[in-house]
This record gives C-alpha cells, structure tokens and sequence, in this order.
C-alpha cells in the first residue's frame, strides 16, 4: 500500500510519498505547520491523476498548463521531475534517475499511487 509519510526535519516538517514497495518517489519542501503539509499532501492527491508531462529534455519542447509534471535533466546528468499545482507551485519533486525511462516510470508511480495512499505521520 503506497503511503504519503510525515516527519519533521530540524527546519520543519515534510512527506515522502512512498510507492507500494516502500521506495519514496515524490518529496515536498519543507512546511512550517503540519497543517500546511497536509495541504501539500492534497494538493498532490488532486494535481498528479491530471497533470500532463512537460518534457524539458528535448529540444523545443512544448509548454504545458499547470498542473503539470517536469520532466528535466540535472547538472550530474540525471533526470529528476518536480509536480506544479494549478498555481505553478512546486509540490512534489523526484530523486534523479540515470534513465530517462526510469524519470517516466516514476511520474507513472506518482500519478497512480498518490490518490489512494494513506497519510501517516512518523
């Protein structure tokens, strides 16, 4: 069962969206309430099943509305996504990937596991 986990951090509190296997595959910034957090954690529930994938690794890519993924490549060379709300907010980023494919694979993880997943705080 996949799982949105709560913890805080020494500069506030965040979650990991953890697919079914236990791997995380989406974090949030730092909030400062639990309240916030929680939010953020909604926003995610409602934003990931319709956001459409912005590709930035190609050239001339087309420019997607919010909500939407980002799909990108790192200064080491990897490929990392970050998920904007309606508002063009940042709610949820990846770790970097050494594939492309990978990238996709994990944006797939989000939009299927976030909606259902359990809240939990840790």
């Amino acid at each position: 069962m996949s799982k949105f986990a709560i913890r805080t951090v020494p500069s506030g509190i965040k979650f990991d969206l953890h697919a079914s296997n236990g791997q995380v595959i989406a974090t949030s910034e730092v909030y400062t309430t639990l309240a916030a957090c929680k939010n953020g954690i909604e926003s995610v529930q409602k934003n990931a099943p319709v956001a459409k994938l912005e590709d930035q690794t190609v050239e001339g890519f087309e420019t997607v509305t919010n909500p939407k993924f980002e799909m990108y490549e790192d200064k080491a060379g990897e490929f990392r996504f970050r998920l904007k709300a309606r508002n063009g907010e940042i709610i949820a980023t990846s770790e970097g990937y050494k594939a492309k494919a990978s990238c996709e694979n994990g944006i797939e993880s989000v939009r299927k596991n976030a909606p259902e997943a359990e809240i939990v705080e840790e």
